[in-house]
């Protein structure tokens, strides 16, 4: 994550309450008060999910993935990267391997930008505020 807190990477990460929000690391609100904050809550939960599902299914594909890595080793995101590109490659091959549960995601990025400081907070308030 240092690359993250020093702007070397440009994007978001979803976390769990686990973790405290950042520039770069959007989490859930922990008492949410509007209608608008509960569903920024479950469409950042369902998102958790389909990330976590997306890993499992890298997983059970290559093997390289099942070895224990952690963020500290060198290696780690080109293994990660790697897989991905190869797994989206074999998808537009039309090399679907046991395709899962047929669905794909399409995400649009539409160049969300904040423009607020260093507020975390606000900058998840503003996410609510526009989207939800």
């Amino acid at each position: 994550m240092p690359q993250f807190e020093n702007g070397q990477h440009d994007g978001l990460l979803l976390g769990d309450s686990g973790y405290p929000c950042r520039r770069f690391l959007l989490t859930p609100f922990l008492n949410p008060s509007t209608d608008a904050e509960n569903r920024f809550n479950q469409s950042l939960c369902r998102t958790r999910v389909l990330v976590e599902q997306t890993f499992g299914i890298l997983k059970r594909r290559f093997q390289c993935l099942h070895h224990e890595m952690t963020t500290e080793h060198p290696q780690a995101a080109v293994y990660v990267v790697a897989c991905a590109v190869l797994h989206n490659i074999s998808i537009q091959r039309g090399n679907l391997f046991n395709n899962v549960d047929g669905n794909l995601l399409h995400v649009d990025n539409d160049g969300l930008r904040f423009v607020g400081g260093n507020d975390w907070l606000l900058m998840r308030q503003h996410i609510v505020n526009n989207f939800f």
